[in-house]
């Protein structure tokens, strides 16, 4: 009677937390001890997150603010920097290359527009106490978040839940491949696509010792950087599969895409590296001395300019022709 008792109060396996290991993280950089490439603009605060937006040819960089609010600074391709204070604490953010970026948090995300320099929230309904930790955006237009417990939203309208699916300890970054959501999850140093409809996962794959941060290209594919376990991964998603993995020494980190170079920086070495995927392994084309902490990276195709960061406050360095060397 009482092994009948235990065996129906014991709770499926399929309803414990995914198992986890401790996130990796991005190391702490020494000082500059070289000139950093290019050219280096004052930027106040460490940044969280970088999106380039062609429409309005400026970088658009996401740091806290002050009194616990967040705040979205436009660093233009010319002129004076201008920041966007946000109505309040904000994780993560991705644009639409059309002037406006979005940037999520608890409860919904705020939509920030580039050219007005206006920032407002949008509420998502039925999750007023969902901690949003991650947004990407789908090539439909539709908004993709994911959460601190491992859920992860396809919207249906600005503010509706369309789709949601919940397999994850944590969704720590979403990335999009047309309507291919990808996310990645540190505590279980996985990828996994979710399919367009959003209320399935179509693939899982474990991406190397400790990944850390994910980048899409115009090329199809998705990015990795296992920063514990010193490589750079690049999957393919249709279907998910890793098609190269490179060593990268020094904690891998900061990732972005670009139509002729994957970029990558070292963050044990405040360096930027610019790799060639065009072949069965990835081929080092350009290399350069960066900011303190390069965490956050990217990338102008119009133009060739790459932007490298700093998560430190050391300012948001611009390299014209990067490709080039």
């Amino acid at each position: 009677m009482l092994i009948a008792l235990v065996a129906a109060c014991s709770s499926s396996p399929m309803d414990a937390p995914p198992p986890t290991i401790v996130p990796a993280q991005a190391a702490h950089s020494p000082p500059v001890t070289g000139e950093p490439a290019g050219v280096v603009r004052p930027l106040a605060g460490h940044a969280q997150a970088a999106v380039f937006d062609p429409a309005t040819t400026s970088l658009a960089v996401l740091s806290p603010g002050v009194g616990g609010q967040s705040m979205v600074t436009v660093v233009p391709s010319s002129g004076a920097e201008r920041p966007v204070p946000l109505p309040g604490p904000a994780t993560s953010m991705t644009g639409d290359n059309d002037g406006r970026v979005y940037a999520s948090t608890r409860g919904g995300y705020f939509r920030v527009d580039l050219r007005a320099g206006t920032a407002s929230r949008v509420d998502i309904e039925g999750q007023p106490g969902t901690d949003f930790t991650a947004i990407a955006r789908r090539a439909d237009g539709k908004l993709v978040l994911g959460s601190a417990d491992g859920a992860v939203y396809t919207l249906s309208s600005d503010s509706g839940v369309g789709a949601s699916l919940k397999i994850f300890a944590r969704v720590d970054a979403l990335v999009t491949q047309g309507n291919t959501a990808v996310v990645l999850d540190r505590g279980q140093t996985s990828v996994t696509t979710i399919s367009a409809i959003g209320d399935d996962a179509e693939h899982a794959l474990r991406a190397g010792e400790g990944a850390t941060t994910m980048a899409a290209d115009s090329a199809g594919r998705v990015l990795v950087a296992d920063t514990r376990g010193d490589e750079l991964l690049v999957f393919g998603i249709d279907p998910l599969i890793l098609r190269q993995r490179y060593p990268v020494r020094d904690a891998p980190y900061g990732l972005a895409g670009s139509s002729g170079l994957a970029w990558v920086s070292q963050t044990a070495t405040n360096t930027v590296i610019g790799y060639d995927l065009a072949t069965g392994i990835p081929t080092e084309k350009v290399r350069y001395r960066t900011v303190q902490q390069p965490n956050s990276l990217a990338f102008d195709e119009a133009s060739g300019t790459l932007y490298v960061v700093s998560g430190t406050g050391a300012g948001v360095q611009v390299i014209a022709g990067a490709e080039f060397g």
